[in-house]
């Protein structure tokens, strides 16, 4: 069921910027095209270019920079007017993809649209059977239902609707988690229903937004049910929680045997950058990306990770800082929670060996002054001048 290529579309530009409370200037957009390029994602959503003058001038920049054979998308609503105009800003792109997107759940056809689901089926056709007219026989449409992860109650029509779509000349299905309201493997199961329907009438694509934290799990697995596209963002922006996070869905595929023409080693440099530039930080416990996800300060753990240090693999380790592009490494250090290994690693580090009984001593005298001021961290430098000033003692 899996398939044989799983492309990285990214919609940062679009989705993501569009949720940001000082939305990208042109010369940031710019910016951070390039490092999508350096990232090597498959595919490039550049912005909603039927919107406004400034995010038509930047989605044609865009798509005039990008590389050759980097599929380069616009998105646009059901609507001719938009979408001729997406068209004359993606065209310039050497390999441009129209999106449209209307909705498909049955609480936004009822409560939204307020239109027979008859009406929804022919405006999903006439706007898709439109833009092949304009884009010609060659260029890809990518066809979004919005609200798929809400369609439980009229499933059957969805499927209806999308082969609509279809059979109106989209290439590509996305289907969209646009609030996250349920359990990965209701939205899974839905996808690889919808899949087994398609078949290979067209691929299919996943978008998934990020309200219970289950974002990137959820579009992991609906690659093993047929998904031939995962739609991402750098840091994991976008509207409300944010999108599926690229760094954690590329690094997810690639532990799981997947190969990605992704450039891993410029993960942590892009996720730095972007956090700047957006004004929106890191959390230190933050995946992949995160200040403090090499720290070790249990003393179970931290044995274990002296003695794998070194290898591929570490005991309590996923990949290796360098890896993302990262210069720190795996650290350990000092609290009331940890062990003697950690005392006996980190004085080995600066070269000093001393008996094991010491190492004993020494950890009772760190513990009760980590404990008595407050279970602070007791610093490598402390560690040494402690055991310097024993060892004088003796």
């Amino acid at each position: 069921m899996k398939p044989k290529q799983i492309k990285i579309q990214d919609v940062t530009l679009r989705d993501g910027n569009q949720a940001l409370r000082k939305p990208w200037t042109l010369e940031e957009k710019i910016e951070v095209f390039d490092l999508l390029v350096a990232l090597r994602v498959d595919g490039i959503e550049v912005g909603f270019p039927s919107s406004n003058e400034t995010e038509f001038v930047a989605s044609k920049t865009l798509a005039e920079r990008a590389p050759k054979g980097m599929p380069i998308a616009g998105l646009s609503r059901a609507n001719e007017t938009e979408i001729r105009k997406t068209w004359e800003a993606i065209q310039f792109a050497k390999n441009p993809r129209m999106h449209i997107v209307y909705p498909v759940s049955d609480f936004s056809i009822r409560h939204v649209l307020k239109i027979s689901e008859q009406e929804v089926i022919q405006k999903i056709h006439n706007s898709v059977s439109f833009a092949r007219s304009i884009v010609g026989p060659e260029v890809e449409i990518q066809f979004s239902g919005e609200h798929f992860g809400d369609a439980i109650e009229n499933f059957a029509f969805t499927k209806e609707a999308f082969l609509a779509a279809i059979e109106a000349g989209a290439n590509i299905i996305n289907l969209p988690n646009t609030v996250e309201r349920y359990r990965p493997m209701i939205f899974v199961n839905m996808v690889k229903e919808m899949k087994d329907f398609i078949g290979e009438r067209s691929k299919v694509s996943v978008h998934t937004h990020n309200d219970l934290g289950m974002a990137t799990a959820t579009s992991v697995e609906c690659v093993y049910v047929g998904a031939e596209q995962i739609e991402v963002a750098l840091n994991g922006l976008g509207e409300r929680a944010g999108n599926t996070n690229l760094y954690e869905t590329v690094i997810a595929l690639h532990q799981n045997g997947e190969n990605l023409g992704i450039n891993f080693e410029r993960i942590y440099p892009t996720a730095k950058r972007i956090a700047e530039m957006t004004g929106i930080p890191i959390g230190e416990k933050t995946p992949i990306i995160g200040e403090d996800i090499f720290s070790h300060r249990s003393g179970i753990h931290q044995d274990g990770v002296a003695k794998t240090i070194k290898q591929s693999k570490g005991a309590y380790r996923t990949f290796s800082p360098e890896f993302v592009g990262r210069n720190d490494s795996e650290t350990i250090s000092f609290t009331n929670q940890s062990g003697h290994r950690a005392i006996q690693f980190l004085l080995e580090k600066r070269g000093i060996v001393i008996p094991t009984e010491e190492i004993h001593r020494l950890f009772e005298i760190a513990k009760t002054i980590s404990s008595k001021e407050n279970n602070r961290e007791i610093t490598e430098a402390e560690l040494v001048d402690l055991a310097s000033s024993m060892t004088v003692s003796l």
